[in-house]
């Protein structure tokens, strides 16, 4: 393991058994091989943009780097600051956010962004405490923001830093029980200075070479102080409770084509699932499937109905999701079957809606059979 800083990068000393100087050999191999990340500053550069820090950490709640990668590009481009995503309308937003996945997080981004431009000046509040006060910003995000972008003292922990510790002082209960634990022994590592590299340094530690499956134990700059790579287990944790089953919800889509060959589409309410997004009509989301009588009632306008072949499905967080598409047609004209049940969308203007996956996934099995059905 390599020497021990003089200070700075010092752990403070933990009751466990681990080496005390985690955090310096940690830092040590992140000054080497810190990964390049859009939204990072690296060790001796440029001190971390707070709005970067936090559209960043704000998108990967949930989401893998590779993903949002895109996402963030696209967001800095057009907003560039803080005061300009504050500016924005919702909908750019949600549109902007779409594919992402839990869009209330793009609502409370849009409203925290409102927050900081109109409340605070555009300026960030650099504590826990603060930061803990805004939209959409819970325990995680706001120590990740204190110590990434202020380098204050926060213990920062994610996936990534769960395996970590959970291997290094080897860490037997599972997850989530072990959580309050696990957050208690990175506490005990997280040294007073460099606090947001550290963070950023267990983050890659855990991404890179601390794999969930087939950990680089030769890599490891922890190598030497782990428990669980001494007592041959780190592949076995950290433990978790089998996870229930998933319960399937059901329910009938209504494809509907306009007069000029428009789509119907209608927003969700604000809050709850998908809230505030746009959605092709259905009948409610529930255990059972729906009768063609209950479908006909809840359809959002009457016209004849076919029944596409196949089904859409798609699994949220907490379920499982199936959907049966009936398509129609109706020559009402845009103001009366806006008043009915939504909006006419023409087919080319779909790119600018806030629509999420789910109801991608319809709109694509709508086109799709349609058109076989219309040859």
């Amino acid at each position: 393991m390599p020497p021990v800083a003089p200070s700075r990068g010092r752990s403070r000393q933990n009751d466990t058994g681990a080496a005390p100087d985690v955090a310096a050999a940690l830092l040590a191999w992140y000054d080497r091989h810190a990964r390049d990340l859009p939204w990072r500053s690296r060790p001796g550069t440029v001190p971390p943009d707070p709005y970067r820090v936090w559209l960043s950490e704000i998108m990967l709640q949930q989401t893998t780097v590779v993903t949002v990668g895109p996402y963030f590009a696209d967001f800095l481009a057009r907003w560039p600051t803080v005061e300009a995503l504050a500016a924005a309308p919702l909908d750019a937003v949600l549109t902007a956010w779409a594919g992402l996945g839990y869009y209330a997080r793009a609502r409370n981004l849009h409203r925290c962004a409102q927050v900081v431009a109109a409340d605070l000046g555009g300026v960030f509040p650099d504590s826990e405490e603060e930061l803990r006060k805004l939209p959409g910003i819970g325990p995680y995000t706001a120590a990740a923001v204190a110590a990434i972008a202020f380098g204050r003292h926060a213990v920062v922990v994610d996936g990534n830093v769960e395996r970590v510790v959970a291997r290094l002082f080897r860490v037997e209960p599972p997850l989530p029980a072990a959580k309050p634990e696990l957050r208690r022994l990175a506490g005990t590592l997280t040294p007073d200075e460099r606090a947001g590299d550290f963070a950023q340094a267990m983050m890659d530690l855990g991404a890179t070479v601390c794999l969930p499956r087939g950990p680089k134990c030769l890599l490891c700059p922890l190598e030497a102080g782990c428990a669980a790579g001494k007592a041959g287990v780190e592949q076995d944790l950290p433990r978790r409770q089998p996870k229930a089953a998933k319960p399937t919800r059901r329910a009938v889509a209504f494809w509907v084509m306009g007069p000029e060959g428009e789509l119907l589409l209608r927003r969700r309410p604000e809050k709850g699932l998908l809230g505030g997004m746009m959605e092709v009509p259905s009948t409610p989301w529930r255990a059972e499937a729906c009768s063609a009588v209950e479908a006909r009632k809840a359809a959002p306008l009457k016209t004849t109905w076919r029944e596409l072949p196949g089904q859409v499905r798609h699994t949220f967080t907490h379920f499982h999701f199936e959907v049966t598409v009936w398509a129609g047609r109706s020559e009402e004209a845009a103001p009366e079957a806006e008043g009915a049940a939504g909006r006419w969308v023409p087919l080319d203007r779909l790119a600018d809606e806030a629509i999420p996956t789910v109801m991608r996934k319809i709109i694509d099995h709508g086109l799709t059979h349609t058109a076989t059905q219309d040859d």
